[in-house]
């Protein structure tokens, strides 16, 4: 498998159809961590429908919108980062993350999304790189933190998940900024 190292015996690499059985594994693992404040471990609860998830993801890579990537621990599937949507030609791009309970707390999600944020803007060329949280998700809000995304907006009660209606904030980092993080070697 192809891969880049996250360090630590951590690996983010290429997350296929093919591998739907690890991939419902992982969720079966974290399915209810993961499912606080996003619909991932709702949208595949068996393995037709996690093999179907992963094809969808595969038809975007294929077209262009989207992309998805496994984080792998010591080989073990822990969680992943994605591009959920993707326009090139607008330049424009929603990244997000999910983590298993087990893999939380070293930095992984992190790390991994640093690098598709870096693959966004110098492969694809995307100018403006979007983070969508609930305000209540905080272990996803300090991501963006750490990323060094700017806080764009707060959409009070946009989000209505499993019947209760949630704040959404709307992070964000642009091209230019970002080169100029990376530049200044403060971690992001």
């Amino acid at each position: 498998m192809f891969g880049l190292s996250l360090g630590d015996g951590a690996e983010l690499g290429p997350l296929e159809p093919w591998q739907a059985e690890e991939y419902l594994a992982h969720l079966d693992r974290g399915r209810e961590y993961v499912g606080r404040y996003i619909a991932l471990a709702d949208v595949a609860p068996d393995l037709p429908s996690a093999r179907a998830f992963l094809q969808s993801y595969a038809d975007k890579a294929a077209a262009d919108t989207g992309r998805i990537l496994g984080i792998r621990q010591d080989g073990t599937l822990v969680g992943g980062v994605m591009l959920r949507t993707m326009d090139a030609a607008a330049g424009t791009c929603e990244a997000g993350c999910w983590l298993e309970p087990a893999a939380v707390g070293r930095g992984l999600v992190t790390r991994a999304a640093r690098a598709l944020v870096d693959w966004a803007v110098e492969v694809r060329g995307i100018h403006r790189v979007e983070w969508l949280v609930a305000s209540g998700n905080t272990a996803s809000v300090n991501v963006a933190k750490r990323l060094g995304m700017a806080r764009d907006a707060v959409l009070r009660e946009a989000h209505l998940y499993r019947g209760v209606r949630h704040d959404l904030e709307v992070w964000s980092v642009l091209a230019p900024e970002w080169r100029a993080l990376r530049a200044g070697g403060d971690g992001a």
